[in-house]
């Protein structure tokens, strides 16, 4: 049986609204669309067997999610109406008109002003088919009594005057008679024309937050004796589906066409005005006249409501959509899954609650500055400083011979082992080490910025959720690394004057210089001579080269070791202390307090968290 069938499937995206899933993923749906006074209340009426909201202006304030379930067996007619956390159920149709309207004005004010929130419309009946629509405000044109003068920032206005049907023709073939019990379908042809750009308004918004969604099929309910062209409804649904893949429309009020226009209608009908591929359905029910004499809906014989025909056709295609779309569904669900327990997870990191605990975690805070990224920056800059010390060694051999020749014969005093002019090596040696503090003093700075973004980024993210512990931890961090830079500055200038006295092991330098002969390919005598002290000029950049080597590798190892030690290792075991310290001594709850954006953000996370397990679970008994 057709209930069998279709029941499940829309039973199943009712129930994942109404965990609020829509919320995170886009789920088949059937969205009504109308110009004010189209007959959209009527299409919906006739389908619920229920009175909704009727008069002029704009009835439909709230998204209405209107679910009819077909009963079997002597059970009884039921509704039940939910919005905001409320829930009301009732055995009454009478009442549902009412209860709608209350629920509009406490979710949209009493007057006639307009709300996102859904009103969700439960009809259990048999007199209803199996479905589920979304009813959507009325576009409105020009204001009405209670509505604000500035309707057109909430309705969408025409962008261009009235213009006739270029396709009215005289032809008589279908009588008012006939329209009133058939409904009639056809197959698209041709191509749709352009429309002009729609207005924006907050009822376009509205409309368009659901109708925009590939999952969405629209129902446009125009009514016949206007200008469909000229219809905001139909001109929207082609701005969203320019294609017509996910319009169907049903044209209402047949029996108030002009006589002589009948042909005009079953053009629409047959496609050849504005094709849709779901085609075009043709209704008459109630209208103002039957509800101001207070006809009752079992009263209206299929004389005066055809609506069978439209009912099947959107069971068929909703069902039909959610077959399509269920593979997406279930895949965005997983995914989405996934993605908020990953954030959600961020949020367990950091500072734990528990004194004890608090502690241990705030010592463990210094195995952040041995990852190994950091070394690797780091250790760029020390290759860097390095490469600076070997470059600088081409220039100083340049140099060497016009400081020789300066000082040769004017100073002469202590020596080191193969030369006879100490003061000659000493000054291109001071000379030479002074040139090279201010590159030292680069690579501390440049260093100092790799461990302050470090650690500022260490407490953003452990600390990211209390502010104050995190400010307080900021600036923590400037004041130590200031100090810490201060002392650095220090070490680095007290190394450099030691490089000033010239001097190294002899054993060493006796090493390196034997080393130089070898690879000069130097005989055995030449080495003795110079051991002896005898001095021969062609063997200065051997001996100058000889002593840069070992300053260069003094350098290149101290400058390094010593940003390390006092502005990384040194650095990060203050900071523990300090915020150790901070513990002990201040009132910890106000220390603790939670940043009111990330609360919000956990709640939501884990609301959203809630909502996708309830989805899957759903969707994974779903067969």
């Amino acid at each position: 049986h057709l209930d069998e069938k279709v029941r499940p499937y829309i039973d199943l995206i009712d129930s994942l609204r109404q965990i609020g899933i829509e919320r995170d993923v886009a789920l088949p749906a059937i969205a009504v669309i109308g110009d004010q006074s189209s007959g959209k209340s009527s299409v919906l009426e006739a389908l619920s067997g229920v009175a909704l909201p009727r008069g002029s202006g704009i009835l439909t304030r709230c998204p209405l999610v209107l679910k009819l379930k077909r009963l079997k067996g002597r059970a009884q007619w039921k509704a039940v109406i939910s919005y905001k956390g409320q829930l009301i159920s009732f055995d009454d149709p009478r009442l549902v008109e009412s209860h709608i309207r209350e629920a509009q004005n406490k979710l949209a004010g009493k007057d006639v002003g307009i709300c996102e929130d859904p009103i969700s419309l439960e009809i259990s009946s048999h007199d209803v088919c199996d479905l589920t629509l979304i009813d959507l405000p009325g576009i409105a044109r020009v204001p009405v009594k209670g509505q604000p003068d500035d309707i057109g920032d909430q309705a969408i206005l025409p962008e261009f005057p009235y213009k006739s049907l270029e396709y009215r023709a005289l032809i008589n073939k279908l009588g008012a008679d006939t329209l009133n019990f058939q409904c009639f379908q056809s197959t698209p042809s041709g191509a749709g024309s352009q429309t002009p750009s729609l207005v924006p308004g907050r009822i376009k918004h509205l409309i368009l937050a659901f109708v925009k969604k590939n999952e969405t099929i629209m129902l446009v309910v125009v009514p016949c004796n206007v200008d469909i062209a000229t219809t905001e409804a139909l001109r929207m649904a082609q701005e969203v589906d320019p294609e017509g893949k996910r319009t169907l429309a049903v044209l209402t009020k047949p029996d108030l066409v002009d006589k002589g226009t009948e042909r005009n209608v079953l053009d629409i009908v047959e496609n050849k005005v504005i094709p849709l591929s779901k085609g075009y359905l043709i209704v008459k029910c109630r209208g103002q006249k039957d509800i101001d004499d207070k006809i009752s809906l079992p009263l209206l014989n299929k004389d005066k409501a055809s609506i069978q025909c439209l009912a099947n056709k959107l069971t068929c295609c909703l069902v039909n959509n959610i077959k399509s779309s269920l593979p997406f569904v279930r895949e965005d669900v997983k995914n989405l899954l996934w993605d908020t327990k990953e954030a959600l997870s961020q949020f367990e990191k950091g500072l734990p609650l528990e004194p004890y605990k608090m502690k241990i975690y705030l010592i463990n805070v210094r195995e952040v500055f041995n990852d190994e990224n950091l070394y690797c920056e780091m250790r760029d800059e020390f290759e860097k400083w390095k490469d600076r010390l070997d470059r600088i060694k081409g220039g100083f051999q340049r140099s060497m011979w016009q400081t020789v020749k300066e000082y040769e014969h004017k100073h002469r005093g202590s020596e080191l082992p193969g030369f006879s002019n100490y003061r000659v090596f000493q000054k291109v040696i001071q000379d030479l080490v002074e040139e090279l503090k201010e590159p030292a003093m680069d690579t501390m700075k440049v260093i100092k910025d790799i461990i302050l973004k470090k650690f500022t980024d260490m407490a953003t993210d452990c600390f990211n959720r209390y502010p104050y512990l995190r400010t307080v931890a900021l600036n923590k961090i400037d004041n130590i690394q200031s100090n810490q830079e201060d002392k650095v500055k220090e070490r680095i200038e007290e190394q450099f004057k030691m490089e000033k006295l010239v001097y190294t092991q002899n054993a060493i330098y006796r090493k390196y210089l034997k080393e130089v002969h070898h690879d000069t390919k130097q005989d055995e005598s030449d080495e003795e001579e110079e051991e002896d002290g005898v001095e021969e000029r062609s063997t200065y950049p051997q001996r100058m080269n000889t002593y840069y080597e070992i300053m260069a590798q003094r350098l290149a190892d101290q400058v390094p070791m010593l940003i390390q030690v006092f502005m990384l290792h040194e650095a990060a075991q203050l900071l523990c202390v300090e915020m150790l310290n901070l513990m002990d001594g201040g009132d910890v709850r106000e220390i603790l307090h939670e940043d009111s954006d990330v609360s919000r953000k956990r709640i939501e996370l884990q609301s959203r968290l809630e909502r996708l397990s309830k989805a899957q679970e759903r969707l994974s008994r779903f067969l």
